[in-house]
């Protein structure tokens, strides 16, 4: 890539010659994915939803610390395996097979970057004095979708502006809203209600979990020797961090504005800013906050499609015309969906976050208990083009796994439209994340140990090597790493 202007890689194996980076881009990144808007209406929602804000500021910490462990499992994959995330999953669900959770993924990234286009396009009509919704709308979506395009190493110096304009811009509202309001009296008399508090684990959990799907995107260039441990902790740290502050801080917002922020969260956070420049500004802060995390969605929904194509196609990458393509495609259908559904914004946002936990708290648990557990680290990675190959088509042990994953979870769930009957006996507490995470995990566990395809050592791409020593041997797993 290096030469380069646009991005050239898409679903095949980068190689040691393009590897770059280090594991603070991972940090920088994520902490820059989640200083913006749509975290702090998501901590709010703790306290909307009737959590007590102290109550509500632990709980979503608890949920935002576990959460975050799962999806910094998944970041390690990347140096590793040199693959974007879902790709991955064809090791597990066979080459065919890995295309049914690769299409929930996709209407995550859907609805993902529609929601999150609402409020960046509520910032840009702020800013430019403008009231049509659409203005906004598709001046954000234009600019997400030259970032996409030129790729991986414009999406990190984007995320590390933010992390920058984050601290700062947000850290200026934090401010304002202890000098203008008393905070400390909505923090008075903390009461604790189990439901409640259940629902800000849950509601910080959901967050870190749908970034399982394509966190490893984004740190599959990093040089294969990377130590794990560092991959780890630095996409762990930065995205409980930003994720958590932010939350916090809408925690607070959501305890002294009450109705005021519900009815209108960007033009509340201008108010709160003070003079109209200083307000400017921090729609500016809005708007590159979204920016980041909104290119991930874009980016990651090119490698979805791209993995769901070229499972029939048996490619290992797609032209840059195609890859284009997809990503313009997915930004147009995010834009009519903004502009359709802006009512009622945050009830929907909070349905849809709790409601993408139960489908993608099983894909997480099988493809890390595979990774980690069952196959150790060592994959087939010619075999994950190959329908004939070692994965075969379709695996009926993840498929089943991962069925009865989302499933199990029924029960437990608690939607606007559906509470199970074991979640009314636990006074309408949602556990289901908690019960999607550890049931497919256990019966894949069992089941994928018995019929293990995986492997004795990471078998290499053919002409490619992968480590950033061209004399390395890359055909043993058990070569020294740091970190290990």
């Amino acid at each position: 890539m290096a030469g380069t202007v646009i991005e050239s890689r898409s679903i095949d194996v980068i190689p040691g010659t393009e590897r770059h980076g280090s594991p603070m881009n991972q940090f920088t990144l994520w902490l820059g994915a989640n200083l913006q808007i749509t975290a702090i209406v998501d901590g709010s929602l703790a306290v909307v939803f009737g959590a007590d804000a102290i109550w509500a500021i632990i709980g979503l910490l608890i949920g935002n610390c576990a959460g975050g462990v799962v999806m910094a499992l998944h970041s390690a994959q990347g140096p590793r395996l040199g693959l974007p995330q879902m790709i991955s999953s064809r090791a597990q669900f066979g080459v065919y097979g890995a295309v049914i959770p690769l299409l929930f993924v996709i209407l995550m990234y859907l609805g993902f970057t529609a929601t999150g286009t609402v409020l960046a396009g509520q910032a840009i009509n702020a800013f430019l004095h403008v009231d049509a919704p659409a203005i906004g709308i598709v001046i954000f979506i234009a600019v997400v979708a030259v970032i996409a395009i030129v790729g991986y190493n414009l999406i990190h110096k984007v995320g590390r502006v933010a992390s920058i304009l984050g601290i700062v811009g947000f850290g200026y509202l934090a401010i304002r809203l202890f000098t203008t309001h008393d905070v400390p009296a909505a923090f008075a008399n903390p009461s604790f209600e189990f439901v409640t508090f259940l629902l800000s684990i849950a509601l910080g959990a959901g967050w870190q979990l749908t970034y399982g799907p394509y966190v490893a995107d984004y740190s599959r260039y990093l040089p294969e020797e990377t130590p794990e441990k560092a991959v780890f902790w630095a996409t762990w740290a930065g995205s409980v961090v930003g994720s958590q502050v932010s939350m916090t801080f809408g925690v607070a917002v959501a305890a002294v504005a009450g109705d005021a922020f519900l009815k209108s969260q960007v033009g509340w956070l201008g108010g709160l800013a003070g003079p109209a420049v200083v307000a400017a500004l921090i729609y500016l802060v809005i708007v590159i906050g979204k920016l980041t995390v909104t290119c991930l969605n874009a980016y990651g929904s090119f490698m979805c499609a791209t993995t769901i194509t070229t499972a029939v196609s048996g490619r290992q990458r797609v032209s840059g015309t195609t890859r284009i393509a997809f990503i313009l495609t997915m930004l147009v259908l995010s834009m009519f969906i903004a502009l359709w559904g802006s009512a009622d914004f945050l009830d929907n946002f909070k349905n849809f976050v709790l409601l993408l936990l139960m489908v993608f708290t099983p894909w997480s648990a099988i493809n890390l208990t595979d990774y980690y557990l069952v196959s150790r680290e060592k994959v087939d990675r010619p075999a994950l083009y190959e329908p004939d190959g070692r994965y075969g088509r379709w695996n009926a042990a993840a498929l089943t796994t991962y069925f009865v994953g989302v499933i199990v979870q029924i029960p437990f769930l608690a939607q606007s439209l559906y509470t199970g009957p074991l979640t009314e006996m636990l006074g309408g507490a949602d556990i289901s994340w908690i019960v999607g995470l550890v049931v497919p995990s256990v019966m894949f566990y069992l089941w994928g140990s018995r019929t293990n395809v995986a492997p004795a050592a990471m078998v290499p791409m053919p002409g490619v090597v992968t480590s950033a020593t061209p004399n390395d041997d890359l055909t043993g797993s058990a070569r020294a790493r740091g970190g290990r």
